[in-house]
């Protein structure tokens, strides 16, 4: 549906279903859900009473979004708000959440791009390539714990031709940290 200037008018009957006065559909609230991320602005009324009821329809579909699965809002931050209910602080809680939610909104795509320009494929490619060598590692340390175990010989019996591999390891894992420290640096400075 095309993006309107007037917000759509919902009415909500008693037996719970919702009416879209724009399309003359019934609708549910994951559509509803669907017009909210399609910045589509609408308002719901009771049928019966012409309340506006718009609140706690948005609450419901929060509430059936947080039940499958998809948590949005940390326990300790719903807590916080429950505390505020009632609270000297009430009055400025909804201002300050909506200026923190715009502000969000507003930063979203340059924190995206942060993301991406920071952890991008590249860096994960080389995240990845680290935790196999670290794996590797790993297993020749514990080797070197348990030698017989496998068949193999002591490590003290063994030539020495893996330090200078290891030490190779090493460097090129205190350069790729170095690197990953900057790009960290980098966000950092920009926000």
């Amino acid at each position: 549906m095309a993006k309107t200037s007037k917000p759509t008018i919902i009415k909500k009957y008693a037996n719970r279903r919702l009416y879209n006065t724009g399309t003359s559909t019934y609708v549910t609230l994951e559509d509803l859900a669907v017009m909210v991320k399609g910045e589509e602005d609408f308002i719901v009324y009771d049928a019966k009473t012409g309340d506006d009821i718009t609140r706690s329809v948005l609450t419901q579909i929060i509430f059936e979004q947080e039940g499958k699965g998809q948590n949005l809002l940390p326990v300790t931050f719903l807590r916080q708000l429950i505390r505020f209910y009632g609270d000297s602080m009430q009055g400025l809680v909804p201002s300050y959440l909506e200026y923190s939610m715009t502000s969000l909104t507003r930063e979203q795509e340059k924190i995206r791009a942060q993301m991406s320009e920071a952890f991008g494929a590249t860096a994960l490619e080389a995240i990845e390539d680290q935790v196999k060598r670290n794996t590797e590692m790993f297993e020749r340390a514990m080797k070197m714990f348990m030698p017989f175990s496998t068949g193999e010989m002591p490590a003290a019996d063994k030539p020495d031709t893996g330090s200078r591999n290891e030490g190779a390891d090493l460097n090129e894992m205190k350069k790729q940290l170095a690197e990953m420290q900057q790009k960290i640096n980098q966000l950092t400075d920009k926000t």
